[in-house]
Formats: structure tokens, sequence, C-alpha cells
């Protein structure tokens, strides 16, 4: 059994939108929703939880669930920090799943390719983390100066999913929370407790939308995606 946290319960402060980013529309059809078809249309997930904040719930449930006819979706709900919210998501995952993918719900254009390699990588490693090699090169700063410039050869930008067998990653939380820990993703914190993690290959089209300028490159990869299919 594979289950899908969806995290969207962040607030979306660098939007300047006045909402939930995730209720943003691309192409009439609200972000969250998107993101939400990659993985209630893969044949390979079985389970879907999506975090969300607890005073948005109405508001989630008519015009999300309702209005899209999605079924079985469970609601979890956010926390102070998104590695809270995320938990809260764990304990409501069936007890007989195998895997855990871990995604934001910001990332609308994750597809079949991903999903299904990511579970297989997990299956085998325990472990995995998607991404793509760095096209800049990386300065490291400290107090305004250059310190360090790694190489770039070594260097990948982290995405989601992040996929892991469901007991480590319920493993490392407890371990993370016992020892007052906090990472900025979800790899940190299987890392934290001394578990290898596999990087695969996503796609630069696995944007996070974020700030405004992201929308029109949302926009255009969704055309790019129309005249794929």
């Amino acid at each position: 059994m594979n289950s899908v946290i969806i995290v969207a319960a962040g607030s979306g402060k660098r939007m300047n939108l006045g909402i939930n980013k995730q209720y943003l529309k691309l192409e009439e059809k609200e972000m969250i929703a998107h993101t939400i078809d990659a993985f209630y249309n893969n044949g390979n997930i079985d389970e879907i939880i999506i975090c969300i904040k607890k005073e948005e719930e109405e508001f989630f449930i008519s015009e999300i669930l309702n209005k899209y006819n999605y079924e079985n979706i469970k609601i979890a709900y956010g926390g102070e920090e998104r590695q809270d919210s995320i938990y809260n998501g764990l304990k409501e995952i069936n007890k007989n799943c195998e895997v855990v993918l871990i995604h934001d719900g910001a990332r609308p254009f994750v597809n079949d390719d991903i999903i299904n390699r990511s579970i297989e990588v997990a299956k085998e490693n325990q472990a995995v983390v998607v991404g793509v090699p760095v096209k800049d090169t990386i300065k490291v700063v400290e107090n305004g100066l250059i310190k360090h410039t790694p190489q770039r050869s070594s260097l990948w930008s982290a995405q989601t999913p992040q996929t892991f067998k469901y007991d480590l990653i319920m493993k490392a939380y407890e371990e993370a929370y016992k020892n007052n820990y906090y990472g900025t993703d979800d790899s940190m914190l299987v890392e934290f407790i001394g578990q290898s993690v596999s990087m695969i290959m996503g796609s630069y089209n696995n944007i996070k939308i974020t700030n405004p300028e992201d929308i029109n490159i949302a926009r255009k990869i969704l055309e790019e995606n129309k005249k794929i299919r």
C-alpha cells in the first residue's frame, strides 16, 4: 500500500494574494486540484491525505473535494511548522502502508513517471528524494563575503515528492521531536537518524509555485503539457 501526504497548509505570504495560494486558479482549476489529480489518477497510489488549515476545512471540502468529486481523501490539520503538518498527516495514514510519498501542494506538475520511480526506489533503498542538478554556480556567503564555491556537479536542487518506507519516516519524525530537531525537508530528518537517502532525477517543470513570477511559468508549462497530449 502506497500513501501520499500533500501539504497545503501554508500561508503563501510571498504571493501577496490575500488567499492561500493553493486555491489560485491555473486555467480555471485550483492549483491544489491539479496536484491532487496527479496522485488521484495514478494507479500506484492507494491513499491520499491532504494537510490543510483547520479554518479552511469547510471551504476545502465544498470548493475542492465536492466540486471535483474526489472520494476517500483524508484531511489532516496543519501545524505551526511544515514538519508539524506532515506529522499530523503521518498519524492519519493506514497502518498497512508500506511507502509514503510527501509532496508540496504547490508543485502541480509532478507526473506519473516521477511518482512511480519514487515508489520503486523507496521500496529498494528505503528513502528517496526527487531533484534536479543545479544550473547556476552556488556560493556560500557569510556576512556578505563569499566563503566557498562548491563544485556544481555535486549540487542538486531538492524537489518533492520525497518518499520513504512508512516505518522509517515515522521513526525519523519521532526521533526528531525527541531531540527538538526541525529540518527544512523530510529527508533531513531521515539523514538525522543515520539513514542514507537516494536522489533521483525529477523534472525542471516540477516547480514549486512560490512567487507571483512563478504563475506565468506555470501557465506556460500547462500550455506545453497540452501540446504534448
